[in-house]
């Protein structure tokens, strides 16, 4: 089988179950926003150690990504035959892990300044990437049925790159940039 096919020369693309759209469908722009996130993780994993702790889990976040991006391209209507099921506890799992890092880097009451390592500012650039995905998902969700696990996993996935980007500083000893507290002072009725 060949990578090119010549369907798309035209500005459109085939979904799961065979219907066409132009590739600016806000489908399209969804799953190819987490495209993008999954990418990025693959070059947070290169940047990493092969035996680093982080590696496994990262690998089972691509792997989820994989399958929700099969979800998102199956238009509501089309057969589901060759889509694989999306974990109903993803939000948990990422919770669970967020907890662990929390642990070893500390509560978190400031917004940060995204850099400090290269690691750690990757972890920032997926975070912001996934937040840009969330905001295509919820423009979906208004068009069209969306698997009730996704908007819930992409919200917690955001979390988890921000609390990976403080467990990265903290274990490599370099203080975080903080810029403001996460406590919104309101101003008072004169």
């Amino acid at each position: 089988m060949k990578i090119y096919t010549r369907t798309g020369d035209e500005g459109t693309t085939g979904l799961f179950g065979g219907a066409r759209v132009d590739k600016d469908d806000s489908r399209v722009e969804c799953y190819g926003t987490f495209d993008e996130v999954n990418s990025y993780i693959g070059l947070l994993r290169s940047k990493l150690p092969l035996g680093h702790a982080w590696q496994g889990r990262l690998q089972e976040v691509q792997v989820t990504l994989m399958n929700m991006m099969s979800h998102l391209a199956t238009p509501t209507d089309a057969s589901r035959v060759n889509v694989k099921p999306l974990p109903l506890d993803g939000a948990e799992w990422c919770e669970h892990w967020i907890d662990e890092l929390e642990e070893a880097a500390g509560p978190s009451d400031c917004f940060l300044l995204p850099g400090g390592t290269e690691i750690s500012a990757l972890c920032h650039v997926v975070r912001t990437q996934v937040r840009r995905g969330e905001r295509m998902l919820v423009r979906l969700m208004k068009e069209a049925t969306v698997h009730p696990s996704i908007p819930v996993y992409v919200n917690r996935l955001s979390d988890l790159f921000f609390a990976l980007a403080r467990a990265e500083m903290a274990g490599a000893d370099v203080e975080e940039e903080r810029w403001r507290s996460f406590v919104y002072r309101t101003k008072k009725p004169s």
